[in-house]
C-alpha cells in the first residue's frame, strides 16, 4: 500500500510518525514531572531509575539481534535479558504503588505516574511498529 504512494507523501507520513513518537515521549515526561510538581512531593521521581534501567539488559545482553527477544530461545543471555527487562517493567509500576500504599503520595500522583508509564509503553510499541517497516535504515 505504501509503495503505491508518491515519495513526497510517503516522507510526510514518516515525518508524522516521528512527530507522534516525539509527542508521546514528551507527554510521558510531562506527566512524570507533573505528578511530582502538582503535589509538591518529589518521591515519584524514583521511577526514573527504573526507566533508565529498563533498556540496559537489552543493550548489554541482547546485542544487535533484537528478534531473538520475541521468540523462544535456549540462550541463557537472552533469557536473562527477558527476566531483567520484565523485573524493571514491574518495578516501574511497583514503585508508585508502594509509595501510595505507604502514604507517601496521593491518588492523583499515582494516577499520573501510571499514566506516564503507559504512555511510555505506547511510545515504545509505536517505535517497534515503526521500526519494522521503516525506510530510515541504511542497511
Amino acid at each position: 500500500m505504501m509503495a503505491d504512494l508518491p515519495g513526497y507523501l510517503r516522507n510526510c507520513l514518516h515525518t508524522g510518525k516521528l512527530a507522534l513518537l516525539a509527542i508521546l515521549v514528551s507527554g510521558g515526561i510531562v506527566l512524570q514531572i507533573l505528578a511530582c510538581a502538582l503535589y509538591n512531593n518529589w518521591w515519584p521521581m524514583l521511577t526514573i531509575i527504573m526507566y533508565v534501567l529498563l533498556p540496559m539488559p537489552l543493550l548489554f545482553f541482547a546485542g544487535s539481534d533484537g528478534s531473538s527477544l520475541l521468540s523462544e530461545s535456549d540462550n541463557s543471555w537472552v533469557n536473562a535479558t527477558k527476566f531483567l527487562t520484565g523485573a524493571s517493567a514491574v518495578g516501574s509500576i511497583a514503585i508508585p504503588a508502594i509509595l501510595k500504599h505507604a502514604g507517601v503520595i496521593g491518588w492523583g500522583a499515582l494516577a499520573m505516574e501510571l499514566s506516564s508509564y503507559f504512555i511510555f509503553i505506547l511510545a515504545i510499541m509505536c517505535y517497534i511498529r515503526m521500526d519494522d517497516n521503516d525506510d530510515y535504515s541504511f542497511l
